[in-house]
């Protein structure tokens, strides 16, 4: 084909078919259009600023920028009033009746040049579609304008067809702008008038305008009345909607305890106190902000929900933005601005961006800076919230080797016995060179005999009571290469109660409890030091912990056969009564030795039914023969 035949041009797009997809679809809520509307308001106000600073206009020295929203339920108009930069009938010609066409991004271009993106840091809408989100909610805008270069104002009017028409000198603009600036008119139709609701309305700017940098003043024309407050009406006026400095603008060293707190409540309308939070700064190349704190947890379940409100210039985007945060630190409550995303940002690109994964990287360095901190310099404090923590904590640790490198030596233990010890000093005092046994119990109340038994042998036992644990000691096993083992302390517990006395099986006894366990259980023999507890029951730690995991992940797997071994203390008086007594009274000595083994079991975990049955029986039959 010759180059002469090829064809180029531009794609075409008809108006009336563009702007009924631009009405319905332009976003996916049609509240958003309060946070467009209101961020356009901003940015006409922020131009105005650059450009005083520039030396292009000098503004008048009682000049105090605002933001105003004016509600009339009657009229059925939601109007936004600035006083920032306005337009000619030529600018406005330009960016409202082209669709998607810019100002901030010629204004940026004309005035910043090489230095277009520090200086336009503050600017908020880049893309030209926000404005056309008006009419979701409405039939007619209208927009009043007038040019800080003292142009005549000018009126513009367009319906939800989109034809529009522009007044060029239109001479009604003081009753909507004085001085310079713009006023949106907003004509709600019947689908957007959840809008002209002044609660709905209020609710719908706190959620994405309370921290914007312009002061946001609110009037209901329909409330002309005073409501029965003690401040007046002109008193109200004054009170802006929004923080225009939040606390995270604000270096951590100018910062409270007390601010802290009252900003995580007012942000997250949580009466608790949070346990503690970090502020995050970073500059240069992530340019972020924020502020995360660890909420108070009342159940380990808890624990899986957190809040994390991502802001752009301090304007709100979107809640639980889980892209940001990796998924261990989910549980976290906070904010953060970072004014490199853009402002409609898609899920699909906080997934695939390189800036969010090294965001989400920082974030899990500063987590695990600040355990470190709270453990070297308060460690009391820390052990007092290390409960509430532990589980996220212990999640971190499994899902990524970067975070339990940093925050090892800041993991905590809880001691049957009161406290807590990290994992180096759990393992002091055990010999270099051997695998180091760490005794743990999952039930203080049950396992309370096991427990006592290593106490008495000075061997300090750990609590691991949530589900996560098993896994987490596992994680931990793994990571020490071998010279670390945790052991339950009905496993393996005889070899640390092993005395010095003859270790000769017992005649009978081995007989008489493979007949009353099943032929599947293990019989030993071993002397403890102990001589009052007659039996050890222990199990297979590695058959336990794979049971566990299959019940954790298939409900409803029934429990896998286990190894279980009887240890017979030989220097027991009752286990050499009963073999003694086995050829005399084998009858009675079966007896015993049933209670005996019911007993070990309970030591160990609570009976089944019919088990329970069978024990209550055999000590009926047994206070019948005292």
């Amino acid at each position: 084909m010759k180059d002469d035949e090829i064809k180029k041009g531009g794609i075409g797009i008809e108006l009336d078919h563009i702007f009924p997809i631009i009405k319905k679809w332009l976003y996916s809520e049609k509240e958003i259009f309060v946070r467009e509307i209101v961020s356009n308001a901003c940015d006409a106000i922020t131009k105005l600023k650059r450009l005083s600073s520039l030396g292009e206009t000098t503004l008048p020295h009682e000049y105090e920028a605002r933001i105003d929203v004016v509600l009339d339920p009657e009229a059925k108009t939601l109007t936004v009033v600035d006083n920032g930069i306005g337009m000619t009938a030529e600018e406005l010609e330009k960016y409202l009746c082209q669709i998607a066409l810019s100002g901030a991004l010629d204004f940026i271009e004309k005035y910043e040049g090489e230095n277009a993106d520090s200086a336009s840091a503050g600017i908020i809408g880049h893309f030209g579609l926000g404005f056309y989100s008006a009419f979701m909610v409405s039939d007619k805008v209208e927009v009043v304008t007038r040019s800080y270069n003292g142009s005549p104002a000018v009126l513009w009017t367009c319906g939800e067809d989109g034809e529009y028409t522009l007044t060029p000198s239109f001479d009604g603009a003081d009753d909507y702008i004085s001085g310079f600036g713009t006023a949106v008119v907003m004509h709600i139709n019947d689908e957007g008038s959840e809008y002209l609701s002044e609660t709905r309305l209020k609710d719908v700017l706190d959620k994405y305008c309370a921290f914007i940098p312009v002061p946001i003043f609110f009037k209901n024309e329909g409330k002309r009345e005073n409501d029965g407050n003690d401040k007046s009406d002109e008193e109200k006026k004054d009170e802006p909607l929004n923080d225009t400095a939040p606390l995270w603008l604000k270096n951590p060293s100018d910062c409270t305890d007390e601010e802290y707190r009252e900003f995580y409540k007012k942000v997250f309308k949580d009466y608790r106190e949070p346990l503690f939070y970090i502020h995050l700064k970073a500059d240069y190349p992530l340019n972020f902000k924020g502020i995360l704190y660890f909420p108070p947890i009342t159940s380990e379940y808890e624990s899986l929900e957190g809040q994390v409100k991502l802001y752009y210039n301090q304007v709100f985007v979107a809640d639980n933005i889980k892209e940001v945060i990796p998924e261990y630190l989910l549980m976290l409550k906070g904010v953060l601005d970072c004014p490199e995303l853009p402002l409609n940002v898609s899920r699909s690109y906080l997934q695939n961006s390189g800036y969010v994964s090294k965001i989400s990287a920082h974030i899990t360095k500063k987590v695990a800076d600040k355990l470190n901190s709270m453990f070297a310099t308060d460690r009391e404090a820390y052990e007092k919230v290390w409960r509430d923590i532990k589980t996220f904590v212990e999640f971190g640790c499994m899902r990524d080797r970067k975070f339990y490198d940093r925050v090892k030596d800041s993991v905590l233990f809880e001691k049957c016995s009161g406290g807590f010890a990290t994992l180096s000093e759990c393992l002091e005092g055990k010999e270099d060179g051997d695998e180091k046994k760490i005794y743990y119990a999952n039930d203080r109340n049950t396992q309370s005999k096991y427990i006592s038994l290593l106490s008495s042998e000075g061997i300090e036992t750990v609590l691991l009571d949530r589900l996560i644990d098993t896994q987490f000691i596992t994680s931990v096993e793994a990571n020490s290469e071998g010279k670390v083992r945790f052991v339950r302390v009905d496993s393996e517990v005889a070899d640390a109660l092993k005395g010095d006395g003859s270790a000769d099986e017992l005649p009978h006894i081995s007989d008489i409890f493979k007949k009353l366990a099943g032929e599947k259980t293990k019989v030993e023999f071993t002397a403890f030091k102990d001589k009052e507890t007659p039996v050890i029951l222990s199990v297979s730690e590695e058959m336990r912990r794979f049971n566990d995991m299959m019940k954790l992940y298939s409900k409803g797997t029934p429990d896998m056969p286990l190894d279980v071994t009887l240890t017979v203390n030989t220097e027991s008086p009752l286990m050499k009564k009963i073999s003694d007594i086995y050829d005399s009274d084998r009858e009675k000595a079966e007896m015993i030795a049933s209670q005996v083994l019911s007993l070990s079991k309970l030591t160990q975990r609570q009976l089944t039914p019919d088990e329970l049955s069978d024990f209550l029986k055999g000590s009926y039959s047994v206070l019948e023969k005292i």
